[in-house]
């Protein structure tokens, strides 16, 4: 399904059947910015169809990148965690990326993450849009600012707006949270009370579902 004409956006690997497992195979030969080229692989979404709760990320991490799922680093491990104390079950979920390849830099033998530019989230839009159309989550929950930028326009502030419904025709009920990667990056003193803070982020999720 490789092109050989220039893209500007993943609109030109759509497929014309809006499945999960169609817009899966798809997305593996997206080309539609430059990460391509940086990833090991697309990492697509990975959930139930039917999903009553999507939880969309920035991009995959390094693990993420090699194992192609979403959610599988610490990251994802800290946000399994977090949905068992905030009572949600993870196989009843859908979650995804804004962004479906690893942007990184080297250092040493290490990738390090980078943060994606709004040229890159926008060309990897209409796999997210798509995932929207054909899972129809009652509650969508934008985890950290790339994400709910994405989405909602550059001046969301995740902070302004956690614990809140927020007015979008995008789902039911839209919400959005930090991204558990922050509860990493943050200091050490800090972890366990921005852990607990999280948890009732997804608290209010399990409330609404």
């Amino acid at each position: 399904m490789a092109r050989s004409r220039a893209t500007v956006s993943a609109t030109d690997f759509l497929p014309e059947e809006l499945s999960l497992a169609a817009l899966r195979e798809a997305a593996a030969d997206c080309k539609g910015c430059t990460l391509w080229q940086l990833g090991t692989q697309t990492v697509f979404g990975e959930g139930a169809e039917s999903a009553s709760v999507m939880f969309v990320g920035e991009q995959p991490g390094d693990q993420e990148d090699r194992a192609g799922k979403p959610f599988v680093g610490p990251a994802g491990q800290l946000l399994d965690k977090a949905l068992v104390e905030a009572g949600i079950d993870r196989s009843t979920t859908y979650v995804t990326n804004a962004v479906k390849h690893f942007k990184w830099q080297a250092r040493g033998k290490r990738r390090i993450h980078q943060k994606p530019n709004s040229a890159e989230i926008t060309a990897c839009r209409p796999w997210l849009e798509a995932e929207l159309a054909v899972v129809r989550p009652h509650v969508l929950v934008l985890l950290g600012a790339v994400a709910a930028q994405s989405l909602l326009g550059r001046e969301f502030r995740v902070t302004q707006n956690r614990r809140k419904l927020i007015e979008s025709d995008l789902a039911e009920a839209v919400t959005a949270t930090i991204h558990p990667s922050a509860i990493l990056r943050g200091e050490p003193e800090r972890r366990e009370a921005e852990f607990d803070a999280f948890v009732d982020d997804l608290r209010f999720v399990a409330g609404l579902l």
